[in-house]
Formats: structure tokens, C-alpha cells, sequence
């Protein structure tokens, strides 16, 4: 999914826009199986009882509301949070209620770095970290592919035609 257009400057194009790896999906498809698997063992024990229905009412309001808070909040969360490097910055938006961004202009970026652990390597993902003119390097986690990203950002950096050095001659031609 591209990001929208609409919001980049003109002559502005994404080279790469990412979500966060799907790692981070884990915890919430466990607590899925998790609530549901629960709440049927629970139904299950209720059902010869006079107040029966009344338990199971309970049951998928409390099922349905930790569905919601431990499982659809953090799918949305992750579906909402973009990391996007175009041709002239380096965007971060995360949040659904409450939305913040980030943007570094590819002329601050002072160097680009990546770690990531074991674990990270065999699933494919790691932390992005940048420096640029800010006073602390800002850290991105679980960027699927970040090998590549961190390639694709260096390049991106150091490979735009408007900063690269142009001797000049004595008559001030290049």
C-alpha cells in the first residue's frame, strides 16, 4: 500500500514505506486464542445451570471487550504505524486517536546504523537508527528487512545529485 500522494511534496516519491514487522502480532493472535479458548471452557461449565444465559451473556461481554483491548487495539496500532523513506525525507507516523509524525529531511542524516538480535535475524526484522542534527539518535524497532532499509536510506542519503561535490574550473563552470 502506497502511502498517499496527497501528502508528499511535489517531485516527492516513496522509495520504501514499511509497517512494523508482523512479529509485533504475536502476542495479540496468542490473547485471541487465548479468550476465546477460555471462554468456551467457561460456557462449557455453565451450561447446566438455571442462571446459564446469564452467564454466558457475561462471558461475551468480557470476551468481546478483551478481544477488543488485547487483539483489534494492537492490529490496529501496527496497521496504522508507517515507517516511509521517500526521495526527500524520512517519515514516522504512528497512532489512531492520537496521530504523531516524525520527519527528518534527508540533507540532516548523519549516519545510518542497524542492529538487530538472534531472534531478530531469523525473523527478518531489527532497529533502524538514525542520526541527524537532533541531539539523540532516533531508534525505529521491529523494521521488517532492515538490512535492506538501511541500505536503501544510506543510498538515498549519499546518492542525491544536488549534494555530491562539483569541482569548479577557474572560469566557474562545472
Amino acid at each position: 500500500m502506497a502511502y498517499p500522494d496527497d501528502l508528499l511534496s511535489s517531485g516527492e516519491h516513496v522509495v520504501i514505506h514499511k509497517h512494523p514487522h508482523w512479529k509485533m502480532l504475536i502476542f495479540p493472535v496468542f490473547w485471541l486464542l487465548v479468550v476465546v479458548a477460555l471462554g468456551t471452557y467457561l460456557a462449557g461449565l455453565v451450561v447446566d445451570q438455571s442462571w446459564a444465559n446469564i452467564a454466558w451473556i457475561a462471558l461475551a461481554v468480557i470476551g468481546v471487550v478483551l478481544i477488543l483491548w488485547l487483539t483489534i487495539a494492537p492490529v490496529v496500532r501496527w496497521r496504522t504505524t508507517h515507517f516511509i523513506i521517500t526521495s526527500d525525507r524520512v517519515m514516522y507516523r504512528e497512532g489512531v486517536f492520537k496521530r504523531t509524525g516524525l520527519d527528518i529531511p534527508l540533507a540532516r542524516v548523519n549516519s545510518v546504523r542497524f542492529e538487530h538480535s538472534l531472534m531478530d535475524r531469523v525473523l527478518g526484522c531489527g532497529t533502524l537508527i538514525i542520526e541527524s542534527a537532533s541531539d539523540e539518535p532516533l531508534e525505529f524497532d521491529d523494521i521488517p528487512s532492515v538490512e535492506k532499509v538501511h541500505t536503501m536510506l544510506y543510498r538515498e542519503v549519499n546518492d542525491n545529485p544536488d549534494d555530491d561535490f562539483h569541482p569548479r574550473t577557474l572560469d566557474g563552470r562545472a
